[in-house]
């Protein structure tokens, strides 16, 4: 008995301490101690009554939960704890291209200290939401939803109440946010706009949203720098011309002083001088009139000079007027010489003028005068010997005014004739033609001079039977025409026919196209 009895007493003395230690062990795993900046969620049966312990969270929804802020607690059988963080963090929100109420596109950059609600339905919210998500994904989904609400303020207000009123809109921000966050379990801590810009940067409304004031502000600086100068400067110049007073008045008070003395000392010189020029006054008459008579003796020295001087002038004054009136003399003379040589050369020239013109006229009036005479012979030989005498005249000095008209081919040394074809073609028959034509031309200007139309009367000659007569003097003009062709055709001349259809150098001359374009008018002259 004994022996059992140690025994019981030897297993109570080791497995006593060993269930202390075990009951320690359970009694500390199932006791929690919240941190400072932490809370926690107590989650199990018999969490208690919520009306006798404000840590207890239980709503119509069914949701119950128990919430340990700062100190521990003891937790039942079946009952679990998680720790919640309730350290705050900051979100950086930047928004795309919004537009305002005026309808400028900006930019905005905001940041956010978000952190757990300390209520406990707002704990119970994040709790039930996300507990047990990454950190990551908390911050995102609470990026979206401040995003949101930022735009949204951002749409209904202008760039001018955003940026000069940044609190206001921040406030606005907040307030609209709240309340999602609320059902998040979340509280904004706060909020602020950090940078608000101008989505398009060539438009600059933000940059030039301030100018007018910063010029406004610029004016007015420069408005009160330039009025304080003003100031400073009347300032200055009153105390300039306040000095310049006193040193004026002290100026003229010494100037006074002065002239006082001077006054002074010029009474006391004048009344020492004037008793000196009592006594000195004779002394000075005597040599006043000493120097008086010198004077006169000098005066009429100079007087006798005078005279001198002026004689010897008058002298050479008349030989210079003696001079001049011979030289005026002599120019007057060569002037009048001039003059008539030019008066005898005018006339000279007027009269040979004259005769120049009378001889002119004389010419023309005999010229005139002949040619009338000329006409009335003329008239008078055809009344005298009739037509037909006429035309045997005519006809018996055509041969020798056909070899004259024919003479300058004589001089010809060598001619090319270069014949085209064509209907036209004449060949070396164009120079005969072309003197032909020169002869017919003299009888235009014969009918034109005198009236005589050769070509009528020669057909009414032959009309009349004088065909015999007119047989034999055209032999004759064609003896003479018989001799200008052997004079073409001498030893010095080369006539070369060409008869081509094809074009030929510029370089040859066609001489015989030349004669045939000959004017002629230029014929008649």
């Amino acid at each position: 008995m004994n022996t059992a009895i140690f025994i019981i007493i030897a297993a109570g003395i080791i497995f006593i301490p060993i269930l202390l230690v075990i009951g320690i062990i359970f009694i500390r795993r199932r006791y929690k101690t919240a941190r400072s900046n932490e809370a926690l969620i107590i989650t199990g049966p018999n969490l208690g009554n919520p009306e006798e312990d404000n840590r207890i969270f239980h709503d119509e929804n069914g949701r119950s939960m128990k919430i340990i802020r700062g100190g521990g607690v003891y937790l039942r059988l079946f009952q679990t704890s998680t720790p919640v963080d309730l350290n705050a963090f900051q979100i950086q929100l930047t928004t795309p291209k919004v537009y305002t109420y005026q309808g400028v596109p900006v930019v905005a950059d905001a940041i956010a200290t978000i952190k757990i609600a300390d209520k406990l339905d707002g704990i119970a919210n994040y709790a039930e939401q996300f507990l047990g998500k990454k950190e990551s994904d908390i911050e995102e989904e609470v990026s979206k939803v401040l995003g949101t609400n930022l735009r949204a303020i951002l749409s209904k207000l202008s760039v001018e109440a955003i940026n000069n009123d940044r609190e206001s809109f921040a406030h606005q921000v907040q307030d609209i946010a709240q309340v999602e966050l609320d059902n998040m379990g979340f509280k904004i801590t706060s909020f602020g706009l950090d940078d608000l810009r101008d989505a398009d940067e060539e438009n600059g409304y933000l940059e030039n949203l301030g100018r007018p004031r910063i010029a406004e502000i610029r004016k007015k600086a420069d408005m009160a720098e330039s009025d304080a100068e003003k100031e400073t400067r009347m300032y200055q110049a009153k105390n300039d011309q306040e000095a310049q007073d006193e040193e004026n008045i002290r100026l003229t008070t010494i100037a006074d002083s002065k002239k006082e003395k001077d006054v002074r000392q010029a009474q006391i010189k004048e009344e020492t001088e004037r008793a000196r020029a009592k006594s000195e006054q004779s002394y000075e008459l005597e040599q006043a009139r000493l120097k008086q008579e010198v004077k006169e003796e000098e005066m009429e020295i100079q007087y006798i000079e005078r005279n001198r001087q002026v004689n010897l002038e008058q002298e050479e004054q008349k030989r210079r007027k003696a001079e001049a009136d011979a030289n005026a003399y002599d120019i007057k003379a060569q002037a009048e010489a001039e003059a008539e040589k030019f008066r005898v050369d005018g006339e000279a020239r007027a009269s040979i003028e004259k005769a120049e013109g009378l001889a002119q006229a004389d010419v023309i009036r005999e010229k005139g005068r002949a040619e009338a005479e000329s006409k009335e012979l003329m008239a008078e030989a055809m009344d005298k010997y009739g037509e037909a005498a006429i035309m045997e005249m005519f006809i018996n000095v055509l041969p020798e005014f056909a070899k004259e008209v024919a003479s300058p081919l004589s001089q010809i040394q060598e001619m090319k004739v270069v014949d085209m074809g064509g209907s036209e073609s004449e060949g070396t028959g164009k120079i005969s033609n072309n003197v032909t034509k020169t002869m017919l031309g003299i009888q235009d200007s014969l009918k034109e001079a005198t009236g005589m139309d050769l070509k009528a009367m020669l057909e009414s000659y032959v009309s009349r039977g004088n065909v015999h007569d007119f047989a034999h003097s055209a032999a004759e003009a064609a003896a003479a025409e018989g001799s200008k062709e052997d004079v073409e055709s001498g030893p010095d001349s080369d006539i070369e026919e060409l008869d081509t259809e094809e074009p030929v150098d510029e370089q040859d001359v066609d001489e015989s196209s030349s004669m045939e374009d000959e004017n002629p008018e230029g014929e008649k002259e």
